[in-house]
């Protein structure tokens, strides 16, 4: 991709994006991405006419596939053609829990994208993925002591899977070099932004302003975390204990007595569930709880701060502009 001179005559080089689709993949992941990028790529002469054009195709284990919402659609190129292209998309497989996922990655169609993607050229192709696609990916090994993200709800699967890989399951889309990972399952419109916006910041803009599509840096807001971590009862009940006080002062030794347990085995424990030190995971709850008063009362700063164990609102303010940066 790129453009250049030869002469008087401009050239223009096709940024070529393939979008892998098989059986049983998500249709709504599939939709959003296509028209996304089609519309950028029609919209991108009224942004700037020197912006490259966008070549979508799909690629795919056989000529024709079904989606989830019984969407048909033709293929067209082979996985073996993967090479030639600038991006490789991987979507959702179509699963939503981690039983499913793992069975998933195991069928025929799955072996044959992890292996095209494993024989790719990180110099000369990117590859994006999301939600459980972002686990195909990991298959082949390229994300060793990588950072990434994928569905907040199959974190704790993904880590044991893949326990190198530096999960971040706060931020929507997570680019490591030349991988981009996004969240669950409409983060691919996310992800098809960021694609976008690698090509022409000012095009990602004015696409998200025609299709009317909310900025969502974090998966943070949509976290259940005693959904996403009952597998672990301490953690549960941590979680439900902290929940009930974050307006008072945390204190790691006291909360750990109070469930029965030793500091250790809950630092142990909430950092194998969640990544995060205790502190880290109170943290993130009371962040949580002040975004969601701060839309939903008329509560002042200093008020909000108080509710969730600040005892003033420039150390929360503090906190919520370092989230905004890490997002």
């Amino acid at each position: 991709m790129g453009s250049g001179v030869y002469g008087s005559y401009a050239i223009l080089y096709v940024m070529r994006i393939g979008l892998i689709a098989i059986d049983g993949c998500f249709g709504s992941a599939i939709a959003s991405i296509i028209d996304i990028l089609r519309v950028a790529d029609g919209a991108r002469g009224d942004v700037d006419p020197r912006i490259d054009p966008i070549e979508l195709a799909i690629l795919g284990p056989k000529r024709r596939v079904t989606t989830t919402a019984s969407m048909t659609l033709s293929v067209d190129h082979p996985l073996s053609e993967s090479g030639e292209f600038d991006v490789v998309v991987v979507p959702a497989l179509g699963t939503l829990t981690a039983a499913a996922t793992n069975d998933a990655l195991q069928s025929r169609d799955a072996r044959s994208v992890i292996a095209s993607l494993g024989r790719l050229d990180e110099a000369t192709t990117r590859i994006a993925a999301a939600c459980t696609g972002v686990f195909a990916v990991a298959e082949t090994g390229r994300m060793h002591h990588r950072r990434a993200t994928t569905s907040w709800f199959l974190g704790p699967e993904f880590l044991k899977r893949y326990p190198t890989v530096a999960l971040d399951l706060d931020t929507m889309v997570v680019v490591d070099g030349n991988l981009v990972t996004a969240g669950a399952a409409f983060a691919h419109i996310d992800l098809a932004l960021s694609l976008v916006r690698s090509i022409s910041p000012d095009l990602a803009q004015h696409v998200a302003k025609l299709l009317i599509i909310d900025e969502r840096p974090s998966q943070a807001a949509f976290v259940a975390y005693e959904h996403l971590r009952h597998e672990d009862p301490i953690v549960v009940e941590f979680e439900r204990f902290v929940r009930a006080r974050l307006d008072e002062p945390f204190n790691v030794a006291f909360v750990a007595q109070s469930l029965g347990t030793s500091r250790r085995t809950l630092e142990r424990r909430v950092r194998a569930a969640l990544n995060l030190t205790p502190l880290g995971f109170v943290q993130r709850l009371r962040i949580e709880r002040a975004r969601h008063l701060s839309v939903t009362t008329d509560l002042t700063s200093a008020e909000i701060a108080l509710r969730v164990g600040y005892a003033n609102a420039e150390t929360l303010r503090s906190l919520l502009r370092r989230e905004r940066r890490r997002s």
